[in-house]
């Protein structure tokens, strides 16, 4: 990997008050992030969420919020810094992982809320295609996949962006059994057939 995502760069991204306008942190727009997902899996499993899995967490600045939402859950993350797992690892169960490890890794039976935020548009292509067979396997409920494409006005961490248009995304998703819900949001093939018509986004 040619980019460091070394304790600079979470500096930087998520905390500098210099980069405000263009920061990927930013508390109140994370909890909203974390309420719509979590009520949207519960909305779609019919009950709360017992598990999840945050695959390119970072710090895990999930973590927090969820267990706000539900102190019960279990959470276990994954990243491939390893600044951010060796310095989080052990408060917040994150473990060392690269996405295209997920060809192989199994670390836990399908969860009901699978994150995977600001990660796909940052792979090359081989490794994105080696680890979402993984993560459609990983996830039993929702998934949050927050990607963006070259539609999109891109702020903030541009470097190795990867400028593919969104039918790039939406094939492969789809193909892994992946059902649109808007906002990033993706129902685990176990559930589409449980959906009507006008519940989904395609």
């Amino acid at each position: 990997m040619s980019k460091q995502y070394d304790a600079a760069y979470f500096q930087r991204w998520y905390r500098d008050p210099a980069l405000k306008h263009q920061a990927i942190g930013g508390a109140a727009r994370l909890a909203r992030k974390v309420a719509l997902t979590v009520a949207t899996a519960e909305y779609h499993l019919e009950r709360p969420i017992r598990s999840v899995l945050d695959i390119g967490c970072g710090e895990g600045p999930w973590r927090a919020p969820l267990l706000k939402l539900r102190p019960r859950l279990q959470y276990l993350g994954f990243d491939s810094s390893e600044y951010a797992t060796a310095r989080f690892g052990r408060s917040r169960n994150l473990h060392l992982a690269r996405f295209g490890d997920f060809e192989y890794l199994r670390p836990c039976a399908p969860v009901d809320l699978l994150i995977c935020s600001d990660v796909l548009h940052y792979l090359d292509t081989r490794e994105l295609d080696r680890g979402l067979p993984g993560l459609a396997e990983l996830c039993g409920g929702v998934a949050f996949l927050e990607t963006f494409t070259r539609e999109d006005g891109i702020e903030g961490d541009t470097d190795d962006f990867k400028r593919r248009p969104a039918a790039f995304y939406r094939e492969r998703f789809a193909a892994q059994g992946f059902t649109a819900l808007g906002s990033h949001l993706w129902l685990a093939r176990r559930l589409r057939f449980g959906t009507s018509a006008l519940e989904t986004a395609g």
